[in-house]
C-alpha cells in the first residue's frame, strides 16, 4: 500500500475510533447507562456525520436531568452500542424500498431534525400530507405525531417505514431483510441485541439515538437560570405577552397559571382554525368514521399522510368530534429554525403565525378552540413575541437563527398574508354551531 494510502486509511480509523468514542462519552453522561457485556462499541459500524447529528450532552442549562432519565423506557435501556447502530440507521437510506430516503431525509440534523419544507417529499417524489416536527426533545412528548396515534418513540419509528409516501417498505420485514443483507449490521445487531436483526430491535435502535437529540442551553434558558442579560428588552417584554394579552399559555403551558419554562406545551390537542375552510371537514369526518373503525394503525397513517383526511387530526384516533381538525400542541424550543409553520407548513414565518392567532382566526369553523379569539397586539406586540420565541433558539443553531430572523424580519415589512388589523381590533365573532 502507498503511503498516502496508508495516511488516508489511517485518519480514517483515528475518525471513527473518535467519534465512537464521543458517542460512548456522551450517552454515559446523559443517562449513566449500561454497557453491553458483549464487545466493545468500536467495532460498530458507525457514520462519520456533521457534528449536528451526534448525540447531545444533558449538561445543558435548562436540561431537565430527572425528567430526560425517566424518558427512558425500562424495556429498552440505553448504551452507547445501541445508541451509535441508531445513529447509523436513522441517517441510512436503505431503510426504504429504493434507497433514496432515510429518517433524516425529513429530519435533516444539519436543518434542526426537520426539512424545512411545507410538507415532506418521499420516495419516488411523492409528497404528504404533513409537515415534519422536529426530532429535538421529542424525548419529552406524551404522543408522536401531529394527531397523537402513537405514544412512544418506537412505535413512531416503525410508521414512515411502511407508509407508501414515505419510505414505502411494505412492511418492516422487508426493511429488516434489506438491512440484513449488510454485514455490518449483522454484526451490529449482535453485539447490541445478541441476535440477528430483526423489527422490533431496529426500532428500539433508532428510538434509543433519538433519545439523545435534547436541545436547550438558549438564551431564554440562561435568563430563567439567573443572566438577566441573556436576552434582551424586546424578548422579556415578549415573555410577558406570550404569558398574558397574546393568550399563548392557553396551550404552550401546563396549566393557564404554571408557566412551562422547560418544554413550552400541554401535551393536548387543539382546533386552531388552519385548513378549515380548504377542507370540507364534517364530510371527511363521516367518510373516515368506516376506516376508524378497523382499528388499522398503517390504514390510519396511511390516511394521515396521504389523503385530505389527514385536516380531520385527532379526530382520526378518538373518534370524537371534539377532535376534528385538531393538532398536538408543539414544542416551540429552536421554532426559529424549524418552519414553516403549523401541521401543513402553511405559514412561512412567525409574524405570519401570530398574524393568524391576533385575528382570532376560525370564521365558519364550528370546531374552533374555544380559547382562540382576537388579540389586539399591535405590531411592536408582535416584534416582541417573535423576539422571545427567537430566544429560543439552542446554540448549536444560533448562526442559522441569526440569519432565519432577519430572513422573515424583511419578509414581514413586505408580505403579511395573515394579517387583519380590523379582526386583530375587534370583537370575537360568533361562532357556528356544528352540523347535525
Amino acid at each position: 500500500m502507498k503511503i498516502g494510502a496508508q495516511r488516508r486509511l489511517v485518519s480514517k480509523v483515528k475518525r471513527v475510533l473518535i467519534l465512537v468514542m464521543m458517542v460512548a462519552g456522551i450517552v454515559t453522561l446523559f443517562f449513566g447507562c449500561e454497557r453491553s457485556a458483549k464487545t466493545e462499541s468500536s467495532n460498530l459500524p458507525t457514520p462519520e456525520t456533521d457534528p449536528l447529528a451526534q448525540p447531545k450532552s444533558l449538561q445543558q442549562v435548562g436540561a431537565p436531568v430527572e425528567m430526560t432519565r425517566e424518558k427512558i423506557p425500562a424495556d429498552n435501556p440505553q448504551t452507547p452500542e445501541k445508541v451509535s447502530l441508531g445513529q447509523r440507521l436513522f441517517l441510512d437510506p436503505r431503510l426504504s424500498i429504493d434507497g433514496t430516503v432515510s429518517c433524516s431525509t425529513c429530519h435533516d440534523p444539519k436543518l434542526a431534525f426537520t426539512d424545512r419544507r411545507p410538507t415532506s417529499f418521499g420516495v419516488k417524489g411523492r409528497v404528504g400530507q404533513r409537515n415534519a416536527p422536529t426530532v429535538l426533545n421529542a424525548l419529552y412528548n406524551k404522543t408522536q405525531f401531529w394527531d397523537g396515534r402513537v405514544n412512544t418513540l418506537e412505535e413512531q419509528a416503525a410508521l414512515p417505514i411502511v407508509n407508501a409516501v414515505e419510505m414505502g417498505q411494505p412492511n418492516l420485514d422487508a426493511a429488516v431483510a434489506q438491512i440484513a443483507a449488510v454485514e455490518e449490521y449483522q454484526q451490529a445487531f449482535r453485539v447490541v441485541f445478541g441476535r440477528s436483526p430483526n423489527g422490533p430491535d431496529l426500532l428500539r435502535a433508532i428510538a434509543s439515538y433519538e433519545r439523545t437529540q435534547l436541545s436547550f442551553d438558549s438564551p431564554f434558558d440562561h435568563f430563567i437560570a439567573g443572566e438577566k442579560n441573556a436576552i434582551d428588552d424586546s424578548a422579556k417584554r415578549g415573555w410577558e405577552l406570550f404569558n398574558n394579552q397574546a393568550r399563548c399559555n392557553k396551550c404552550h403551558a401546563l396549566t393557564e397559571t404554571t408557566r412551562d419554562v422547560t418544554n413550552l406545551i400541554d401535551n393536548d390537542f387543539h382546533n386552531i382554525g388552519i385548513g378549515i375552510i380548504r377542507h370540507n371537514v364534517v364530510a371527511l369526518a363521516r367518510q373516515a368514521e368506516q376506516l376508524i373503525k378497523t382499528g388499522d394503525t398503517a390504514a390510519i397513517d396511511r390516511a394521515a399522510i396521504q389523503s385530505d383526511m389527514s385536516a380531520l387530526g385527532r379526530f382520526l384516533i378518538t373518534k370524537q368530534e371534539k377532535d376534528i381538525a385538531s393538532f398536538k400542541t408543539p414544542n416551540i424550543r429552536n421554532v426559529l429554525v424549524t418552519g414553516p409553520y403549523f401541521h401543513d407548513g402553511s405559514q412561512e414565518t412567525l409574524w405570519d403565525v401570530i398574524d393568524h392567532y391576533n385575528k382570532g382566526d376560525g370564521l365558519q369553523n364550528p370546531y374552533l378552540d374555544g380559547d382562540i379569539q382576537p388579540l389586539a397586539l399591535t405590531e411592536s406586540d408582535i416584534d416582541d413575541l417573535v423576539a422571545f420565541m427567537a430566544s429560543l433558539t439552542s446554540p448549536n443553531y444560533k448562526e442559522q437563527g441569526e440569519a432565519e430572523l432577519a430572513r422573515q424580519r424583511v419578509l414581514s415589512r413586505t408580505t403579511r398574508p395573515q394579517r387583519d388589523t380590523a379582526r386583530a381590533f375587534g370583537p370575537k365573532p360568533s361562532q357556528p354551531a356544528p352540523p347535525k
